[in-house]
């Protein structure tokens, strides 16, 4: 079959034709890809048709796809057997290799899906505290938990749902939402409520409302309120885990967190999650303690070994400043290619992650990433779908690089992306 002939026969199967909705191309039309394989940086779909891939899992795939080192590890763990219910010695290597990257990182949990590990922190932080209000930033996705899907971005801003149908009122009733970068909104919510609040929860770089960096003095900000008031801070790094260095964002901005949330690459492309903090509060966790989580595939011995080859990778020296090298190029190109033809475009990255926005103003929140133009970024996403790139169907996604995105394939994207911006221009 074909990718058309391939949606239509998930539609009848998939709620929209798809597992999850950031796949889904209703914001910008047409039909979502239909992949048959990948290899390094390109993917290729049921037509035979070979894009660059710049949305590599939404983030896992920081080795590309298919690598050799990862798929051997992978086959040969999975030889032995694909799941046990019990300890093994892959979930011990990966865990140990998890911990020694991330200084705060005293005791981990693992479990299978960021979602999981969100649900399953907050649990965890009210257990401690004694206290049940969660603060949270407006377009910051913690997966779909119903205390955190309020104001949510990635598919949420995507499609203009500011929660979701099925969450009681009574669910996010202690579920607080500020702006993110805001400091001294911040500041003034802890100084009226601070004794109440159990954690607050943030990505130390928003990854769901598209790519928006940190105001240092937020970030500064966040520790210092939590620790005043006796509240939690929690990292949620599944994006950023390993994505902009060997362990965690928060050792690049000097934060230290009482818990931290980390997936993506940390399965290699497997499903995984985590969550992991200092030992005493992991030790509430059962069986040590009393606040229950449990799941039979967590520690899946396969994903485990998947996860422990490529961070093994990633230890190589200069690879991440080579990463950031390669995006900065690319997104220069980018951006110089949008002044000449004329479309208003502000590129927003950290390392290897970035995100487009159409907009005439800089994105420093979910506001202002909602001032992007999604008409022009929808004509864009079609135009470079037509070139023969894979971008996230969603103007409020990054786009991830790998490192198997040399200067060859940089040099062939940016070439691309020129053509894209060139055409959308001609249309808008």
């Amino acid at each position: 079959m074909n990718s058309e002939e391939g949606y239509k026969k998930a539609c009848g199967i998939f709620p929209g034709g798809v597992s999850s909705p950031v796949r889904a191309y209703k914001a910008v039309g047409g039909h979502p890809v239909v992949i048959r394989k990948g290899s390094g940086a390109y993917v290729t779909d049921l037509d035979g048709r070979e894009y660059i891939d710049f949305v590599l899992s939404f983030g896992p795939l920081i080795l590309g796809h298919a690598d050799p080192d990862v798929l051997a590890a992978i086959t040969d763990t999975a030889s032995r057997g694909l799941s046990f219910g019990a300890l093994s010695e892959p979930e011990i290597l990966l865990g140990e290799a998890v911990t020694r990257a991330i200084p705060g990182l005293e005791r981990i949990r693992f479990v299978n899906s960021g979602t999981e590990a969100a649900m399953s922190a907050l649990r965890l932080a009210r257990a401690f505290t004694g206290r049940t209000r969660i603060v949270k930033f407006a377009g910051g996705y913690h997966g779909h938990s119903d205390a955190l899907l309020v104001k949510a971005g990635s598919g949420g801003a995507t499609f203009g749902i500011p929660t979701s149908a099925g969450v009681p009122d009574a669910v996010v009733h202690d579920t607080i939402v500020l702006p993110y970068n805001d400091t001294e909104a911040l500041r003034d919510l802890f100084r009226r409520e601070g004794k109440t609040v159990a954690a607050l929860i943030l990505e130390p770089v928003a990854g769901n409302m598209g790519v928006v960096p940190p105001d240092e003095e937020f970030l500064m900000a966040a520790r210092d309120v939590t620790q005043e008031n006796g509240a939690l801070l929690i990292a949620d790094e599944v994006i950023t885990g390993f994505r902009l260095t060997y362990g965690a964002a928060q050792v690049l901005f000097g934060m230290e967190p009482d818990l931290t949330l980390l997936g993506k690459i940390i399965g290699g492309g497997m499903p995984v999650g985590a969550y992991g903090g200092r030992e005493d509060i992991m030790r509430m966790i059962a069986p040590e303690g009393p606040v229950y989580q449990a799941g039979t595939l967590s520690g899946n011995p396969v994903a485990m070994a998947a996860g422990l080859a490529t961070l093994v990778k990633l230890r190589t020296p200069a690879l991440y400043s080579l990463l950031e090298e390669k995006a900065r190029i690319l997104a220069e190109e980018i951006s110089r290619a949008a002044q000449q033809v004329g479309l208003p475009l502000q590129i927003n990255r950290m390392g290897s992650m970035m995100t487009l926005f159409f907009s005439d103003r800089k994105v420093t929140d979910l506001a202002s990433a909602e001032h992007s133009d999604v008409r022009l970024f929808s004509l864009f996403h079609q135009e470079a779908r037509n070139e023969g790139l894979l971008l996230p169907p969603s103007q409020f996604e990054a786009l991830f690089l790998s490192t198997c995105h040399d200067d060859r394939v940089v040099s062939e994207a940016a070439a691309r992306f020129r053509r894209a911006l060139e055409k959308t221009r001609a249309k808008a």
